[in-house]
């Protein structure tokens, strides 16, 4: 686990992600200065033997240049979902081109992944995914993922290719992030107008202080920009990754770094790490429902690590089926779990404030004792707002 810049040449394992100001042009469309700048790295990483997992923006902007040539708005103006859509579909192949032809020349193989959260959402898929990326590595090849924006609708998005790095970090088991971008880190103010902002070399709480330096996107071309990546570090973090962000111009920044050089910012694990199921339940599942609770349920939950119990119920929203996420409020009505449900809402309706031995006089049939077992179920007091 990386809790400082010396731990990093323990690294084994990481994911790449350069942003869209990095890699597309508005008039000459992808930048192969910065692929080969990319390539380069990755060829020099694996020589260490250190597996790279590329995340790479660029299939809308790159789309966005092509299609301009026909229609000059499509750089300028504001893109409904299906024209980014369309987009996607044209700078994707090029994009992936680009990579094949540079990686070839190295000696490489590249694969695409294309994923959306909806693939991560289910447990089986998830796996998949994981396991998909194991026999690339295994073979040598390098991954290269995107979210999958041809067919991905607002409900099933990753929000920003930041946050779509650290949960693929998660689901490749890798122990760094780094996201390349126009910019050098984290700052205590913004160096654009603020000539005295101060790098923030590294950060090990993501608290309210680290989170009101954020601003918005910062290129034309960007969906994220620091607001975002705060949110990837905060991801990772939890989840055992520890993540950088730093400048993508520069020819040695992932090199550099790895070797414990202060460039960039450093957001470091702590030793709260979730387990790979806990991360699934919190970061990736919609809650279908919620289920209210009494003082004494929220404490057992909370103080401790007790599985729910319905006579700790008494109140049921939603509908959902066994196995299904839901939501765990307390009696002031603030969220303070999710968790997998034992049974479905109308069931659970049933059972509220019972005693776990008369879930079967009442139901017919008991499979569990408790309506969430402990180890479905994650406390919220250390996460951002389930995603």
């Amino acid at each position: 686990m990386i809790q400082q810049r010396k731990d990093l040449s323990q690294t084994r394992r990481l994911v790449f992600k350069i942003g869209s100001s990095l890699l597309a042009d508005p008039q000459y469309g992808i930048n192969m200065t910065m692929i080969e700048r990319i390539v380069r790295q990755v060829t020099a990483l694996h020589q260490q033997n250190i597996e790279v997992c590329l995340v790479s923006s660029g299939s809308v902007a790159l789309g966005r240049v092509a299609l301009a040539k026909h229609d000059s708005t499509w750089l300028t103006r504001v893109l409904r979902v299906h024209e980014k859509q369309a987009a996607a579909a044209v700078g994707q192949p090029a994009l992936m081109h680009a990579y094949h032809q540079v990686f070839s020349d190295c000696g490489f193989n590249v694969a695409q992944m294309l994923l959306t959260r909806d693939d991560l959402r289910h447990r089986r898929r998830y796996l998949n995914a994981s396991n998909t990326a194991g026999t690339l590595f295994s073979a040598g090849v390098i991954p290269i993922v995107n979210e999958n924006d041809t067919v991905v609708v607002e409900e099933i998005k990753f929000g920003d290719n930041d946050a779509l790095a650290a949960l693929v970090a998660r689901v490749i088991e890798a122990d760094l992030v780094v996201l390349a971008t126009d910019v050098d880190g984290l700052y205590n103010g913004n160096p654009n107008n603020t000539p005295d902002a101060l790098r923030i070399s590294e950060v090990h709480t993501i608290d309210a202080s680290i989170h009101n330096m954020a601003t918005g996107a910062g290129s034309s071309f960007g969906t994220g920009g620091m607001k975002s990546k705060i949110h990837a570090a905060d991801i990772a973090t939890r989840a055992g990754i520890a993540l950088a962000i730093v400048a993508g111009q520069s020819d040695h920044a992932l090199l550099d770094l790895l070797k414990g050089n202060d460039l960039g910012t450093l957001f470091c694990c702590n030793d709260d790490r979730h387990t790979r199921r806990q991360h699934w339940i919190a970061e990736l599942l919609q809650a279908k429902g919620g289920l209210y609770i009494d003082a004494g349920a929220a404490t057992a939950i909370e103080k401790h690590g007790a599985s729910l119990l319905p006579i700790g119920l008494h109140r049921v929203s939603g509908s959902f089926d066994k196995g299904e996420c839901i939501t765990v409020y307390n009696p002031e009505n603030k969220p303070i779990a999710k968790g997998l449900s034992n049974y479905n809402s109308r069931e659970m309706a049933m059972v509220c404030g019972l005693k776990s031995e008369h879930i079967e006089s009442c139901l017919g049939y008991m499979d569990y004792t408790s309506v969430i077992h402990r180890d479905n179920l994650v406390l919220l007091r250390d996460m951002i707002a389930a995603v």
